[in-house]
Protein backbone atom coordinates (compact mmCIF):
# COMPACT_ATOMS: atom_id res chain seq x y z
CA UNK A 1 0.00 0.00 0.00
CA UNK A 2 1.21 3.40 -0.84
CA UNK A 3 -0.19 6.79 0.10
CA UNK A 4 0.51 9.99 -2.33
CA UNK A 5 0.66 13.39 -0.43
CA UNK A 6 2.36 16.50 0.08
CA UNK A 7 5.41 14.81 3.20
CA UNK A 8 4.93 15.67 6.84
CA UNK A 9 7.05 18.28 8.03
CA UNK A 10 9.38 17.47 11.71
CA UNK A 11 7.72 18.89 14.54
CA UNK A 12 4.59 20.14 13.38
CA UNK A 13 1.70 17.68 15.40
CA UNK A 14 -0.18 14.71 14.53
CA UNK A 15 -4.35 15.39 13.26
CA UNK A 16 -7.08 15.13 16.36
CA UNK A 17 -9.03 12.51 14.83
CA UNK A 18 -12.79 11.39 15.96
CA UNK A 19 -13.88 8.47 15.44
CA UNK A 20 -17.52 8.16 14.11
CA UNK A 21 -19.46 4.54 14.89
CA UNK A 22 -22.90 3.67 15.63
CA UNK A 23 -22.64 1.75 18.97
CA UNK A 24 -19.52 0.16 20.79
CA UNK A 25 -21.13 -3.03 20.74
CA UNK A 26 -19.90 -6.79 20.85
CA UNK A 27 -18.44 -7.09 17.33
CA UNK A 28 -15.52 -7.25 14.96
CA UNK A 29 -15.44 -3.82 13.62
CA UNK A 30 -16.41 -2.11 17.43
CA UNK A 31 -13.18 -4.06 18.12
CA UNK A 32 -11.26 -2.70 15.68
CA UNK A 33 -12.34 0.84 16.30
CA UNK A 34 -11.56 0.34 20.16
CA UNK A 35 -7.71 -0.87 19.38
CA UNK A 36 -7.18 1.69 16.70
CA UNK A 37 -8.08 4.10 18.65
CA UNK A 38 -5.96 2.89 22.00
CA UNK A 39 -3.49 2.46 19.75
CA UNK A 40 -3.11 5.71 18.06
CA UNK A 41 -3.78 7.55 21.61
CA UNK A 42 -0.90 5.48 22.92
CA UNK A 43 1.28 7.57 20.24
CA UNK A 44 0.21 10.89 21.88
CA UNK A 45 -2.70 11.45 19.19
CA UNK A 46 -5.52 13.24 19.94
CA UNK A 47 -8.26 11.23 19.71
CA UNK A 48 -11.94 11.09 20.44
CA UNK A 49 -14.90 8.56 19.29
CA UNK A 50 -18.28 9.93 18.88
CA UNK A 51 -21.33 7.27 19.09
CA UNK A 52 -25.01 7.12 18.10
CA UNK A 53 -25.73 4.86 21.05
CA UNK A 54 -23.34 5.21 23.70
CA UNK A 55 -22.88 3.08 26.88
CA UNK A 56 -22.12 -0.44 25.09
CA UNK A 57 -19.15 -3.02 26.09
CA UNK A 58 -16.47 -1.14 24.61
CA UNK A 59 -16.82 2.41 26.05
CA UNK A 60 -15.47 1.00 29.42
CA UNK A 61 -12.25 -0.36 27.13
CA UNK A 62 -11.65 3.25 25.43
CA UNK A 63 -12.24 5.25 28.86
CA UNK A 64 -10.04 3.25 30.54
CA UNK A 65 -7.16 4.38 28.24
CA UNK A 66 -8.14 7.65 28.19
CA UNK A 67 -9.79 8.08 24.53
CA UNK A 68 -12.87 10.30 25.41
CA UNK A 69 -16.01 9.00 24.09
CA UNK A 70 -18.84 11.36 23.19
CA UNK A 71 -22.74 10.09 23.21
CA UNK A 72 -24.59 11.37 20.37
CA UNK A 73 -27.61 9.97 22.65
CA UNK A 74 -29.69 8.93 18.98
CA UNK A 75 -33.38 8.04 20.70
CA UNK A 76 -33.92 5.64 17.18
CA UNK A 77 -33.96 5.33 13.35
CA UNK A 78 -36.20 8.47 12.85
CA UNK A 79 -34.53 10.43 15.40
CA UNK A 80 -32.83 12.81 12.71
CA UNK A 81 -33.16 16.48 12.79
CA UNK A 82 -31.97 16.38 16.35
CA UNK A 83 -29.44 13.81 15.89
CA UNK A 84 -27.57 15.90 13.24
CA UNK A 85 -27.69 18.96 15.22
CA UNK A 86 -26.08 17.49 18.16
CA UNK A 87 -23.55 15.71 15.78
CA UNK A 88 -23.07 19.23 14.34
CA UNK A 89 -22.68 20.47 17.92
CA UNK A 90 -19.75 17.52 18.25
CA UNK A 91 -18.03 18.72 15.65
CA UNK A 92 -17.72 22.00 16.35
CA UNK A 93 -16.72 21.78 20.11
CA UNK A 94 -14.11 18.48 19.31
CA UNK A 95 -12.81 20.67 16.17
CA UNK A 96 -11.54 17.40 14.34
CA UNK A 97 -8.53 17.42 12.11
CA UNK A 98 -9.84 14.12 10.29
CA UNK A 99 -13.25 12.45 10.85
CA UNK A 100 -12.68 8.69 10.25
CA UNK A 101 -16.20 6.82 9.76
CA UNK A 102 -16.62 3.16 10.78
CA UNK A 103 -19.41 1.46 8.57
CA UNK A 104 -21.38 3.06 5.55
CA UNK A 105 -24.23 5.40 7.64
CA UNK A 106 -20.96 6.96 9.85
CA UNK A 107 -19.51 6.97 6.85
CA UNK A 108 -21.55 9.52 5.43
CA UNK A 109 -22.84 10.96 8.27
CA UNK A 110 -18.72 12.04 8.92
CA UNK A 111 -19.42 14.31 5.64
CA UNK A 112 -21.42 16.04 7.97
CA UNK A 113 -18.14 17.75 9.34
CA UNK A 114 -17.52 19.93 6.48
CA UNK A 115 -20.48 21.62 7.38
CA UNK A 116 -19.24 22.47 10.70
CA UNK A 117 -16.00 23.61 9.91
CA UNK A 118 -14.63 23.80 6.18
CA UNK A 119 -11.62 22.19 5.22
CA UNK A 120 -11.97 19.06 7.66
CA UNK A 121 -10.34 15.76 6.22
CA UNK A 122 -13.03 12.83 5.90
CA UNK A 123 -11.50 8.88 5.75
CA UNK A 124 -14.30 5.92 5.61
CA UNK A 125 -14.05 2.92 6.88
CA UNK A 126 -14.84 -0.29 4.86
CA UNK A 127 -15.76 -3.19 6.26
CA UNK A 128 -17.27 -5.86 4.43
CA UNK A 129 -17.63 -7.52 0.95
CA UNK A 130 -19.76 -8.90 -1.60
CA UNK A 131 -22.94 -8.31 0.76
CA UNK A 132 -26.38 -9.81 -0.55
CA UNK A 133 -28.29 -7.01 -0.06
CA UNK A 134 -31.48 -9.02 -0.70
CA UNK A 135 -31.42 -10.17 2.65
CA UNK A 136 -31.88 -7.08 4.56
CA UNK A 137 -34.55 -4.73 4.54
CA UNK A 138 -34.37 -1.73 2.12
CA UNK A 139 -32.57 1.27 4.46
CA UNK A 140 -29.71 -1.38 3.55
CA UNK A 141 -29.80 -0.88 -0.08
CA UNK A 142 -30.53 2.54 -0.31
CA UNK A 143 -27.72 3.06 2.42
CA UNK A 144 -25.53 1.53 0.16
CA UNK A 145 -26.23 2.71 -2.85
CA UNK A 146 -26.03 6.29 -1.46
CA UNK A 147 -22.43 5.89 0.00
CA UNK A 148 -21.36 4.42 -3.87
CA UNK A 149 -22.76 8.09 -4.80
CA UNK A 150 -21.44 9.87 -2.03
CA UNK A 151 -18.10 8.19 -1.64
CA UNK A 152 -16.33 10.54 -4.03
CA UNK A 153 -16.38 13.36 -1.24
CA UNK A 154 -14.21 11.07 0.77
CA UNK A 155 -10.34 12.57 0.77
CA UNK A 156 -9.11 8.75 1.45
CA UNK A 157 -11.09 5.21 1.98
CA UNK A 158 -9.56 2.37 4.00
CA UNK A 159 -10.88 -1.19 3.47
CA UNK A 160 -9.96 -4.10 6.03
CA UNK A 161 -9.81 -6.56 3.30
CA UNK A 162 -8.69 -6.71 -0.89
CA UNK A 163 -11.85 -8.93 -1.80
CA UNK A 164 -14.23 -5.62 0.06
CA UNK A 165 -11.87 -2.57 -2.09
CA UNK A 166 -12.29 -4.80 -5.16
CA UNK A 167 -16.08 -4.97 -4.56
CA UNK A 168 -16.66 -1.24 -3.99
CA UNK A 169 -14.56 -0.29 -6.46
CA UNK A 170 -16.87 -2.03 -8.98
CA UNK A 171 -19.68 -0.51 -7.47
CA UNK A 172 -18.91 2.98 -8.01
CA UNK A 173 -15.99 3.98 -5.07
CA UNK A 174 -13.02 5.86 -6.61
CA UNK A 175 -10.02 3.41 -7.22
CA UNK A 176 -7.30 5.75 -6.66
CA UNK A 177 -8.94 6.63 -2.90
CA UNK A 178 -8.95 3.25 -1.71
CA UNK A 179 -6.22 1.62 0.50
CA UNK A 180 -6.71 -1.89 1.68
CA UNK A 181 -5.26 -2.20 6.33
CA UNK A 182 -5.86 -5.48 6.98
CA UNK A 183 -7.16 -5.74 10.67
CA UNK A 184 -5.03 -5.97 13.79
CA UNK A 185 -5.34 -9.07 16.26
CA UNK A 186 -4.70 -8.26 19.69
CA UNK A 187 -2.00 -11.12 20.24
CA UNK A 188 -1.93 -10.08 23.91
CA UNK A 189 -5.37 -10.80 24.77
CA UNK A 190 -5.72 -13.18 22.34
CA UNK A 191 -3.17 -16.40 23.17
CA UNK A 192 -3.88 -20.15 23.92
CA UNK A 193 -5.58 -20.44 27.94
CA UNK A 194 -4.96 -23.99 29.57
CA UNK A 195 -6.93 -23.34 32.18
CA UNK A 196 -10.08 -21.51 30.28
CA UNK A 197 -10.05 -24.60 28.04
CA UNK A 198 -10.84 -27.02 31.29
CA UNK A 199 -13.22 -24.38 32.61
CA UNK A 200 -14.94 -23.60 29.32
CA UNK A 201 -15.34 -27.09 27.77
CA UNK A 202 -16.46 -28.61 31.73
CA UNK A 203 -19.12 -25.84 31.30
CA UNK A 204 -19.92 -27.22 28.06
CA UNK A 205 -19.77 -30.77 29.10
CA UNK A 206 -17.03 -31.75 26.86
CA UNK A 207 -15.22 -34.47 27.65
CA UNK A 208 -10.89 -34.50 27.21
CA UNK A 209 -11.22 -37.22 24.34
CA UNK A 210 -13.81 -35.54 22.16
CA UNK A 211 -13.08 -33.10 19.25
CA UNK A 212 -14.69 -29.57 19.71
CA UNK A 213 -15.73 -27.77 16.23
CA UNK A 214 -16.78 -23.97 17.05
CA UNK A 215 -18.69 -21.14 15.02
CA UNK A 216 -18.34 -18.21 16.50
CA UNK A 217 -19.98 -14.96 14.96
CA UNK A 218 -23.81 -13.17 15.53
CA UNK A 219 -26.09 -15.62 14.39
CA UNK A 220 -26.88 -13.32 10.27
CA UNK A 221 -27.53 -15.20 7.04
CA UNK A 222 -24.30 -13.90 6.38
CA UNK A 223 -22.47 -16.38 8.70
CA UNK A 224 -24.34 -19.51 6.86
CA UNK A 225 -25.21 -21.40 10.11
CA UNK A 226 -26.76 -24.24 8.26
CA UNK A 227 -24.20 -25.15 6.23
CA UNK A 228 -22.42 -25.44 9.69
CA UNK A 229 -24.83 -27.60 10.81
CA UNK A 230 -25.62 -29.91 7.62
CA UNK A 231 -21.54 -30.12 8.00
CA UNK A 232 -21.90 -31.35 11.80
CA UNK A 233 -24.52 -33.66 10.79
CA UNK A 234 -22.34 -35.20 9.01
CA UNK A 235 -19.45 -35.56 10.97
CA UNK A 236 -21.95 -36.74 13.99
CA UNK A 237 -23.04 -39.80 11.84
CA UNK A 238 -19.74 -40.76 11.16
CA UNK A 239 -17.77 -40.45 15.03
CA UNK A 240 -19.41 -40.20 18.26
CA UNK A 241 -16.09 -38.30 19.30
CA UNK A 242 -17.35 -34.71 17.29
CA UNK A 243 -18.85 -32.52 19.39
CA UNK A 244 -20.29 -28.47 18.31
CA UNK A 245 -20.91 -25.10 19.51
CA UNK A 246 -22.15 -21.64 18.56
CA UNK A 247 -21.06 -18.79 20.26
CA UNK A 248 -22.78 -15.41 19.23
CA UNK A 249 -26.43 -14.29 19.20
CA UNK A 250 -29.24 -12.56 17.38
CA UNK A 251 -32.78 -12.00 16.36
CA UNK A 252 -35.29 -14.46 17.99
CA UNK A 253 -36.83 -15.66 15.30
CA UNK A 254 -34.05 -16.32 12.92
CA UNK A 255 -32.33 -18.26 16.43
CA UNK A 256 -35.17 -20.39 16.81
CA UNK A 257 -35.05 -21.47 13.12
CA UNK A 258 -31.37 -22.52 13.30
CA UNK A 259 -32.52 -24.25 16.76
CA UNK A 260 -35.34 -26.31 14.55
CA UNK A 261 -32.57 -27.26 11.77
CA UNK A 262 -30.41 -28.57 13.95
CA UNK A 263 -33.32 -30.79 15.91
CA UNK A 264 -33.95 -32.07 12.37
CA UNK A 265 -30.61 -32.65 12.01
CA UNK A 266 -30.39 -34.91 14.97
CA UNK A 267 -28.07 -32.73 16.66
CA UNK A 268 -29.60 -32.87 19.46
CA UNK A 269 -26.95 -33.70 22.64
CA UNK A 270 -24.19 -33.53 20.10
CA UNK A 271 -24.60 -29.24 19.62
CA UNK A 272 -24.35 -26.09 22.36
CA UNK A 273 -25.70 -22.57 21.64
CA UNK A 274 -23.56 -20.50 24.05
CA UNK A 275 -24.99 -17.05 22.84
CA UNK A 276 -22.60 -13.93 23.56
CA UNK A 277 -19.59 -14.64 25.53
CA UNK A 278 -17.29 -12.06 26.74
CA UNK A 279 -14.21 -14.46 27.87
CA UNK A 280 -13.05 -14.94 24.02
CA UNK A 281 -9.84 -16.65 24.86
CA UNK A 282 -10.91 -18.82 26.34
CA UNK A 283 -13.73 -19.84 24.43
CA UNK A 284 -11.17 -20.10 21.27
CA UNK A 285 -8.69 -22.45 23.71
CA UNK A 286 -11.42 -24.84 23.90
CA UNK A 287 -12.20 -25.44 20.62
CA UNK A 288 -10.11 -27.75 18.81
CA UNK A 289 -10.95 -26.28 15.90
CA UNK A 290 -12.81 -23.27 14.46
CA UNK A 291 -14.61 -22.96 11.49
CA UNK A 292 -16.25 -20.02 9.47
CA UNK A 293 -18.50 -20.80 6.77
CA UNK A 294 -19.93 -17.67 5.70
CA UNK A 295 -21.37 -17.18 2.25
CA UNK A 296 -21.32 -13.88 1.66
CA UNK A 297 -20.03 -10.20 3.30
CA UNK A 298 -16.81 -10.81 4.80
CA UNK A 299 -14.00 -8.23 4.68
CA UNK A 300 -11.40 -9.71 6.96
CA UNK A 301 -12.97 -12.10 9.52
CA UNK A 302 -11.61 -11.40 12.70
CA UNK A 303 -12.64 -14.22 14.32
CA UNK A 304 -10.24 -16.57 12.23
CA UNK A 305 -7.59 -14.68 13.62
CA UNK A 306 -8.56 -14.31 17.08
CA UNK A 307 -8.64 -18.53 16.85
CA UNK A 308 -4.94 -18.39 15.11
CA UNK A 309 -3.71 -16.39 17.76
CA UNK A 310 -5.07 -18.47 20.59
CA UNK A 311 -3.02 -21.65 18.14
CA UNK A 312 -6.82 -22.85 16.91
CA UNK A 313 -6.61 -24.48 13.35
CA UNK A 314 -9.24 -23.04 11.04
CA UNK A 315 -11.42 -24.42 8.26
CA UNK A 316 -12.83 -21.51 6.07
CA UNK A 317 -15.00 -20.60 2.97
CA UNK A 318 -13.51 -18.58 0.47
CA UNK A 319 -15.03 -15.68 1.26
CA UNK A 320 -12.86 -11.84 2.18
CA UNK A 321 -9.86 -12.41 2.66
CA UNK A 322 -10.45 -15.56 4.93
CA UNK A 323 -7.80 -17.60 2.60
CA UNK A 324 -4.97 -14.63 2.99
CA UNK A 325 -5.63 -14.96 6.91
CA UNK A 326 -5.02 -18.38 6.76
CA UNK A 327 -2.64 -18.94 4.34
CA UNK A 328 -0.94 -22.23 4.23
CA UNK A 329 -2.35 -22.83 8.04
CA UNK A 330 -5.49 -23.46 7.33
CA UNK A 331 -8.07 -25.13 5.07
CA UNK A 332 -10.25 -22.93 2.57
CA UNK A 333 -13.10 -24.48 1.07
CA UNK A 334 -15.99 -23.26 -1.20
CA UNK A 335 -18.89 -21.36 -0.01
CA UNK A 336 -22.22 -23.16 0.87
CA UNK A 337 -20.89 -26.78 0.65
CA UNK A 338 -21.63 -28.93 3.95
CA UNK A 339 -19.78 -31.47 2.65
CA UNK A 340 -16.35 -29.55 1.95
CA UNK A 341 -16.45 -28.02 5.14
CA UNK A 342 -17.02 -31.94 6.75
CA UNK A 343 -14.32 -32.59 4.52
CA UNK A 344 -11.83 -29.84 5.11
CA UNK A 345 -12.80 -30.52 9.57
CA UNK A 346 -11.69 -34.64 8.93
CA UNK A 347 -8.06 -33.39 6.97
CA UNK A 348 -7.21 -30.56 9.88
CA UNK A 349 -8.46 -33.78 12.45
CA UNK A 350 -5.37 -35.54 11.20
CA UNK A 351 -3.30 -33.08 10.81
CA UNK A 352 -3.56 -32.25 14.73
CA UNK A 353 -2.71 -35.64 15.36
CA UNK A 354 0.08 -35.74 13.49
CA UNK A 355 1.65 -33.01 14.91
CA UNK A 356 -0.49 -30.58 17.46
CA UNK A 357 2.32 -28.72 18.74
CA UNK A 358 4.09 -27.61 16.25
CA UNK A 359 0.61 -26.89 14.49
CA UNK A 360 -0.42 -24.34 16.97
CA UNK A 361 3.18 -22.02 17.86
CA UNK A 362 2.67 -21.92 13.63
CA UNK A 363 -0.72 -20.41 13.94
CA UNK A 364 0.29 -18.36 16.41
CA UNK A 365 3.19 -17.28 14.58
CA UNK A 366 1.52 -16.35 11.22
CA UNK A 367 -1.04 -13.84 13.27
CA UNK A 368 1.99 -12.25 15.31
CA UNK A 369 3.90 -11.82 11.29
CA UNK A 370 0.93 -10.29 9.52
CA UNK A 371 -1.49 -9.04 11.32
CA UNK A 372 -0.63 -7.22 14.52
CA UNK A 373 -2.51 -4.42 16.16
CA UNK A 374 1.07 -2.29 15.89
CA UNK A 375 0.85 -3.01 12.15
CA UNK A 376 -2.78 -1.67 12.04
CA UNK A 377 -1.93 1.72 14.16
CA UNK A 378 1.56 2.22 12.03
CA UNK A 379 -0.24 1.92 8.60
CA UNK A 380 -3.64 3.97 9.49
CA UNK A 381 -1.50 6.37 11.46
CA UNK A 382 0.70 6.65 8.28
CA UNK A 383 -2.46 7.15 5.81
CA UNK A 384 -3.59 9.66 8.10
CA UNK A 385 -1.06 11.73 8.82
CA UNK A 386 -0.78 12.23 4.93
CA UNK A 387 -4.13 12.43 4.17
CA UNK A 388 -4.38 15.74 6.64
CA UNK A 389 -0.97 16.76 5.30
CA UNK A 390 -2.15 16.90 1.96
CA UNK A 391 -5.61 18.58 2.69
CA UNK A 392 -3.51 22.28 1.86
CA UNK A 393 -2.39 20.93 -1.26
CA UNK A 394 -4.16 22.07 -4.75
CA UNK A 395 -4.41 18.20 -5.48
CA UNK A 396 -6.28 15.63 -3.48
CA UNK A 397 -4.54 12.91 -1.52
CA UNK A 398 -4.79 9.50 -3.12
CA UNK A 399 -4.61 6.55 -1.34
CA UNK A 400 -3.82 2.97 -3.49
CA UNK A 401 -2.72 -0.46 -2.64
Amino acid sequence: MTVRGSESTPGRRNPRVLFLARSLTRGGAERQLVALANGLHRRGWEVAVACFYAGDLFQADLERAGVPVIDLKKRGRWDVFGFLFRLFRAYRRYDPDVVHGYLPIANMLALWARFARRGKCVVWGVRASNVDLDRYDWLAGLTFRVSCLLSRCADCIIANSHTGAAYHVAHGYPRARVCVIPNGIDTGRFRFDPAGRRRVRAEWNVAAGEVLVGLVGRLDPMKDHPTFLRAAAMLACGSPEWRFVCVGSGPKEYADSLVRLAGELGLAGRLVWAGARDDMAAVYSALDMATSTSSYGEGFHNVVGEAMACGVPCVVTDVGDSARVVGECGVVVPASQPAAVADGLERTQQRIHRAPAVGRAALRQRIEDNFSVAALVERTASVLERVYRGAGDSTRVEATE
